[in-house]
């Protein structure tokens, strides 16, 4: 896909749906009824990706199961294991050791993107000399991380405006892929990385995304699968 890699981390603890990821890895709780992660991936085969490097670490073998060989989706999945829940930055290292090249396309596990937004991001960087790009929601949850931008580029990570919020989705070039060894922790972060590039005058695109569906508490769970209970529909 132009280029592009795709990384799916899947290895976190899910430490806020607790007592549902003690049982269950967050990447396979549903979305309407069907595992975020079996979204992810046919809406990353939708935008043109072939391959996908999955990331995993807790009940790895629940997301290994459910992904198989990828076939499932219209991809080849290949694993790597991260056995301590040392951050992003780690994690993303971990599948460029693994053999994923830069650029890469990196998404957290447990967000629904809108349809097409994955395809639409890619479009945008394409032919792109950014040192990186960062998916950006309107609006969004308080512990969400607030982004200033300015035009078409982010100017800032973190700070008080809340107009647009940081989505799991990053873009990272050949550069700031390597800049991830430096991040200080653990935990290890993009975030740190993406913030230092636009400290020392990098360019980072900020890539408009529509609504994110996120799960991030067990609520988050019956809302997102029984919208009717809170008088919504879908």
């Amino acid at each position: 896909m132009r280029g592009l890699t795709a990384v799916v981390m899947a290895a976190g603890e899910g430490s806020r749906l607790r007592p549902l990821t003690e049982r269950w890895a967050k990447p396979i709780l549903p979305v309407d009824g069907r595992p975020v992660l079996a979204t992810l991936l046919r809406e990353l085969e939708w935008a043109g990706f072939d391959e996908v490097t999955v990331v995993t670490g807790h009940l790895a073998e629940q997301v290994e199961r459910h992904v198989g060989d990828g076939s499932a989706f219209g991809l080849r999945a290949r694993f790597v294991r991260q056995p301590e829940p040392l951050g992003s930055a780690d994690a993303v290292l971990r599948a460029v050791e693994s053999g994923a090249t830069p650029p890469l396309l990196v998404t957290g596990a447990d967000t629904v993107f809108g349809s097409g937004d994955l395809a639409r991001a890619a479009e945008g960087w394409d032919g792109s000399s950014a040192a990186g790009a960062l998916g950006i929601r309107r609006g969004g949850r308080e512990e969400q991380t607030p982004v200033r931008i300015d035009g078409h580029k982010v100017v800032e990570i973190g700070g008080q405006d809340r107009a647009h919020t940081a989505a799991p989705l990053w873009i990272l070039g050949e550069k700031l892929v390597e800049a991830l060894r430096e991040v200080p922790g653990p935990p290890f972060e993009i975030a740190r990385a993406v913030g230092e590039a636009i400290a020392t005058g990098g360019e980072i695109l900020a890539l408009q995304l529509g609504p994110t569906r996120d799960l991030t508490r067990p609520a988050d769970v019956v809302r997102q699968n029984f919208a009717y209970l809170w008088g919504e529909d879908r």
